[in-house]
């Protein structure tokens, strides 16, 4: 008898994910409808503490994880939900109107998702959805086909809806992600990342004058972390604010066009 693949698709798997409460919930309480362990571990995958949501976020890319460091950073964000779940039964209708093959395997319709759902305190725009591809793919027309399906579920909605891609994201977020983040597949549990995250943050809050580097080298000192500072990222100019006790990064600028027939300039301080 073949081994099971665990990560195949299935109706039974999809009923488990809904009963354990996957992609139901705000803020803390959310529950991803896809986490890193449920995808092969080639690639790059990551998951990291939100202070907004105070809860773990499991992004699958790279470039998932350079939109959600933006919109973290966002003063208007109030909460991010990644791997936002479609409801089947109205991307499977849709698909039938548009003449577009829905997702599945061996005949197992998939579960469409969206990367993030976001809310925000903007009264103009309290709601949005990011769905983040890399340019290259969405030169692939089937590529394409499913971005069509869920445009037309969020409009739907009527929730605004657009795709980001790596070319929308400053260089210098990638390569400070590269050196902060190497891929992520460990087996950390949520209760270490949270204990991790207070002990740096408390650092930063100790010492607001101090570069992250020159942090970098006294917890070296202190504590024998040895090249710590070897993944910090090379940018001159990422302080730590007084006010806040966090990460300044005053170069960057995300701007999402076409959001509601305008731009919307998402800014990262």
């Amino acid at each position: 008898m073949a081994k099971k693949n665990k990560y195949s698709i299935s109706e039974a798997k999809d009923q488990q994910w809904i009963k354990d409460g996957r992609g139901a919930g705000h803020g803390c309480h959310y529950k991803p409808w896809i986490t890193v362990r449920d995808i092969p571990s080639e690639g790059r995958s990551h998951r990291v503490f939100g202070h907004k949501t105070q809860r773990t976020h499991h992004l699958l890319s790279d470039l998932e994880l350079a939109v959600f460091l933006l919109l973290e950073w966002n003063m208007e964000t109030t909460d991010i939900r990644e791997q936002f779940p479609l409801r089947q039964e109205d991307t499977a209708a849709l698909a039938i109107a548009a003449g577009i093959d829905h997702p599945s395997t061996n005949g197992v319709m998939h579960t469409m998702s969206s990367d993030f759902m976001v809310n925000t305190s903007n009264t103009f725009q309290p709601k949005f959805v990011l769905q983040a591809k890399y340019a290259q793919a969405i030169q692939d027309p089937r590529t394409i086909e499913k971005l069509e399906l869920e445009r037309r579920y969020w409009q739907q909605k009527d929730v605004p809806w657009l795709v980001i891609t790596d070319q929308d994201i400053p260089k210098i977020v990638f390569q400070n992600i590269s050196w902060l983040y190497p891929a992520q597949r460990d087996d950390l549990n949520d209760e270490v990342i949270i204990d991790r995250h207070k002990f740096y943050s408390y650092q930063f809050q100790q010492h607001p004058d101090k570069t992250i580097i020159e942090i970098a080298k006294k917890l070296d000192v202190e504590y024998k972390i040895v090249g710590a500072r070897l993944k910090l990222p090379r940018c001159a100019r990422c302080r730590i604010t007084q006010s806040e006790g966090r990460l300044k990064m005053t170069s960057l600028l995300i701007s999402v066009s076409h959001l509601c027939g305008r731009s919307c300039v998402l800014k990262c301080f």
